[in-house]
């Protein structure tokens, strides 16, 4: 059988530490279970600017392009807040994205139920929470031209992004979240700013469109977004897919995120176009938190985001669904054992660093696996 090739890019901060959990999970996946991946590893980010000037190498987006998946840490920090705007370390990540066409983020919310007492709602309102956040992820504000800062004379200047989508920009990301869907609650939720904004019109008019034509099957709502960031914190559970643009995504997943108590428990995925003869996709996963340089090399941070995000790699690229299913019960199992980082503790529960959290879920995936 052909290798999995899988390529490593920690980034900064906590992406090295989060990343090393991961590699030993690996390792047992190789030495004891034959999976074979092939791993390969890289810079990006801030580690990437001060090895090449750039926030990631062309040697290294090669080995991005050429690997079946790609997981990936976290860049930035204040060490780099005074570097070039296009060699900021956050470009590593956009590069990788727009280089990968990576036009698919799915960002699940998921609240165990161990979980249930630390969101900052009340545990009947989260309990039980499991949404995926669809968001398209090449097109929109982030990417549209013109973007510039204009000098107006007499110390005035101006800032200009542009919001821009094409039809088959939305037609691509809409078929996604109804796939999607139809494997779990069957309902989806389109959300933009109709009401403002004329890409908020197209979004909506193309959205319609795709459900009638192949999947009308699916239920369809749709809501303005701020209504949705609203209704994401009044009662989440009403949602099964929310499918959104890059910016209105990248806002509603993190206030998602925190429904779940930490931004270090979830994981995200983002997927291109299968290909045309195999079927693949590319594919990048990534924990959602960030590098969180305040805690950076203290052995605290929360790896379980990071393994979570092999987990789903398992899934997406890999069609591995058992050895995923048990990955994430594994997860399950350790938090129901009452085992915390610090992010997650509370009184009566166990606090244990970022090797000891590794080991915990390592070794209950072991025992699932047996």
């Amino acid at each position: 059988m052909a290798s999995r090739k899988l390529l490593l890019l920690p980034g900064d901060g906590i992406g090295p530490e989060a990343m090393a959990e991961v590699r030993k999970i690996i390792a047992y996946f190789n030495a004891d279970l034959g999976l074979d991946f092939e791993l390969d590893e890289g810079l990006v980010g801030g580690s990437a600017y001060d090895a090449h000037g750039k926030a990631i190498s062309e040697e290294d987006m090669g080995k991005a392009l050429a690997a079946d998946a790609v997981l990936f840490g976290a860049v930035g920090g204040p060490k780099w807040d005074s570097v070039a705007y296009d060699v900021r370390p956050e470009a590593g990540l956009l590069r990788l994205r727009k280089d990968m066409a990576l036009f698919a983020n799915l960002r699940p919310a998921i609240c165990y139920p161990a979980l249930a007492a630390s969101s900052s709602l009340k545990p009947e309102v989260v309990e039980g929470l499991d949404i995926l956040i669809v968001r398209e992820l090449t097109g929109g504000v982030y990417f549209g031209e013109p973007k510039e800062i204009i000098d107006l004379g007499n110390s005035q200047k101006r800032g200009i992004d542009t919001q821009i989508y094409d039809t088959f920009e939305i037609e691509r990301i809409a078929g996604v979240a109804f796939e999607l869907a139809r494997a779990r609650g069957n309902k989806v939720t389109s959300m933009e700013k109709r009401n403002v904004m004329k890409s908020g019109v197209l979004w909506n008019e193309v959205v319609t469109a795709t459900h009638k034509a192949r999947y009308s099957d699916v239920q369809l709502d749709h809501m303005l977004a701020d209504a949705g960031g609203m209704q994401l914190v009044r009662w989440p559970k009403q949602f099964d897919v929310i499918v959104t643009d890059n910016l209105f995504g990248d806002m509603l997943s993190d206030v998602a995120a925190m429904l779940t108590g930490s931004l270090g428990m979830l994981p995200s995925a983002s997927l291109g176009a299968p290909d045309a003869k195999t079927g693949a996709r590319k594919a990048l996963y990534e924990p959602v938190h960030g590098s969180a340089p305040d805690i950076s090399g203290k052995g605290i941070a929360n790896p379980i985001a990071m393994i979570a995000s092999l987990a789903m790699c398992l899934r997406y690229s890999f069609n591995l669904i058992a050895e995923a299913d048990r990955l994430e019960a594994a997860i399950s199992g350790v938090l129901d054992d009452g085992l915390r980082t610090a992010d997650i503790w509370s009184q009566g529960s166990t606090k244990i660093g970022t090797t000891e959290m590794g080991d915990a879920i390592l070794g209950k995936f072991k025992a699932l696996s047996a």
